[in-house]
This record gives C-alpha cells, sequence and structure tokens, in this order.
C-alpha cells in the first residue's frame, strides 16, 4: 500500500462534469490512501474576500487549460483517479477517513430558476459566511447568536462513465453530485466502475448542510481530505451504497422525490433480500418500521436524492460489504 498526496493544481482538477476522455491526475494500486486537496467557488472567486483565496487557487481560476473544462457545470473538481485493474462491473470503495475544511471562509449562493422556491425567491445572492475553524463553527447570520455546528463532507464522489462528458450538477448511478451529508470522515462510499480505471473525481466541499439542501448550495468550501480507494471484484451493484459508523445507506434519484423515494425503498429492499436473507416482502415491512428515508437533496437539476438510512444495531450480525 502506497501513501499519495494529490494537491489541487491546473493540471489536477477538472471543471464542469466527469469525463473518460481527462487526462488522470494521479495513478494507484488498489488499497492506496490518498491526501486530496479540492477548491471549490471558480465562478465566484473574483467577488470573493482574501479569506476565502490562496495562490494556488487563483491560478485555477485564472489559467485552467481548456482541456480541463469539461461540461457547463460549477463544480470545481480534483482528480480523475486511475486505480489500476479496475475494470467495469467491478466496485469501487471510497473509505472517507479524514475531511476539513483548509480556508477559513465558504460561501453560499441563491441562483435565479433554482432551489426549492425558484418563485418566491427570484434574485440571485452571494454570501460569503467566516467558519470559526478552532470551535467548528458558524455564525449564520453574522451577529445573530445563531452558531451552526461544521460537519465536513464531499458533496462531489463519482466515477466516469463511457459518455465522453456529463455534466457535474445530477448524480446518478455513477455517484457524482450526491450531496449526502451522512457522508462524513468514517463512512464509506461503494460505487459501481464503468470505465477502466474508474477514473474517481472529487469535490464540492460543504462545511455544512441540511438535508434538502434547499437553497441550491450549503456552505460552499474548499475541503482537504484523506480517501482510501479499494477494488471490490467480489461485489456488484449497479447505483451507490454507502456505510456510516451507525447505518448502511441507499440512494435514490428521479426527477421527482416521489421517483427518487421509490428507488430509495427499491434498493433497500434489493440490499436487505441480499444481506440479510429476508423475503422481498418482510424487507419492505422491515422499511416501514425501521428504517429513515431522508431528502438528500432537491437542487441538483433534474435529479433530486433521497436515502434510506438502516440501522445497524438493529441487525443480529454485522454485514460485511
Amino acid at each position: 500500500m502506497t501513501h499519495h498526496i494529490l494537491k489541487a493544481t491546473r493540471e489536477t482538477v477538472h471543471l464542469g462534469g466527469f469525463s473518460h476522455l481527462l487526462k488522470p491526475a494521479l495513478t494507484i494500486d488498489s488499497g492506496d490512501t490518498i491526501d486530496v486537496e479540492t477548491y471549490t467557488g471558480y465562478y465566484v472567486y473574483d467577488k470573493a474576500p482574501a479569506e476565502f483565496l490562496s495562490p494556488e487557487f487563483l491560478d485555477i481560476c485564472e489559467n485552467l487549460p481548456p482541456e480541463r473544462k469539461v461540461a457547463g457545470g460549477p463544480h470545481l473538481l480534483t482528480g480523475p483517479i486511475y486505480v489500476r485493474d479496475a475494470a467495469p462491473g467491478d466496485v469501487l470503495q471510497v473509505e472517507l477517513q479524514a475531511i476539513a475544511p483548509s480556508l477559513p471562509m465558504g460561501f453560499n449562493a441563491i441562483r435565479s430558476g433554482w432551489g426549492a422556491l425558484p418563485q418566491q425567491f427570484t434574485q440571485p445572492a452571494l454570501r460569503f459566511i467566516p467558519l470559526d475553524l478552532v470551535n467548528y463553527i458558524a455564525e449564520f447570520p453574522a451577529n445573530s447568536g445563531i452558531k451552526i455546528p461544521l460537519t465536513p463532507f464531499f458533496g462531489i464522489l463519482g466515477v466516469a462513465t463511457p459518455e465522453d462528458s456529463r455534466i457535474s450538477i445530477p448524480p446518478g448511478c455513477y455517484g457524482g453530485n450526491i450531496d449526502n451529508r451522512e457522508l462524513q470522515a468514517g463512512s464509506r462510499l461503494f460505487l459501481p466502475v464503468f470505465v477502466p480505471g474508474a477514473l474517481f473525481s472529487i469535490g464540492d466541499g460543504h462545511s455544512a448542510q441540511g438535508d434538502g439542501e434547499v437553497n441550491v448550495t450549503a456552505i460552499e468550501t474548499s475541503m482537504n481530505g484523506k480517501i482510501k480507494l479499494d477494488l471490490r471484484k467480489n461485489l456488484k451493484l449497479t447505483t451507490p451504497i454507502a456505510e456510516t459508523p451507525t447505518d448502511i445507506i441507499t440512494m435514490g434519484f428521479g426527477q421527482t422525490l416521489d421517483a427518487a423515494l421509490e428507488m430509495a425503498v427499491k434498493n433497500m429492499i434489493d440490499f436487505l433480500e441480499r444481506f440479510t436473507n429476508l423475503s422481498a416482502e418482510d424487507a419492505y415491512v422491515l422499511c416501514s418500521l425501521a428504517v429513515n428515508f431522508r431528502i438528500t437533496q432537491v437542487v441538483n437539476s433534474p435529479q433530486k436524492g433521497v436515502h434510506g438510512m438502516l440501522p445497524k444495531a438493529i441487525l443480529s450480525h454485522q454485514i460485511s460489504l
């Protein structure tokens, strides 16, 4: 096992989407660990205070090569990371070992036509929010006494697909812009592999977010992390699943919340049938009795997200994923 350091530079990041045509930023073996650096705010850097900026981030924003601009999404991602021997049909296990903001400032943006209430909040608005990285809180609004705990996670964790380019906004079977606040340090995410090498990218750091992310953004934050990538050739998936210290998580994506919920429930039933040997009907009943289905996000058009959380404490034996 080798440990790597992947800094975010204009040669190791890409903007706006995923593509199997991108030159890998790093090539690793299964089981390797990586200290990874990410930046956010490519489209707002010129309005940002000094605390939001670094010389390296400015160089990316001002000199990113055209070939690293993949599609029209707003996200700046670090990667892709090529995993040797990864092949379509495998599963990439992403272990999130550490996640922390790298700069003491984040931002939140309302975008016209987006969000849960686009007809009510029609005007764009941009707010930069200081982060107290000693006490791990953000006070918002300023001087209000309302203190939000920082619970950092990466909004985007995804692999490339056979399409030449895929915009970074909607999540899907490849992961991508999942925006699931449960995927904090100590969690694992399992992603189907679609192309040789998997081509994993990461970014869209969030210091705090409520379920739903209703106004389009969280506290968007440049974020550093330590991850471990493992190939799972003994595991077959068609959609992402995740595990936290306390729960198994299935995910559903759809153009409506109803469709996303239906997919999340079906995926949980499939999981229970496969890993606990329950019948489909018993699994369906258990979903109603003990699984918590939550709104992940409602803003990553055209895909809304719902996730189901199965408490591991109720199981009679440990599930080995």
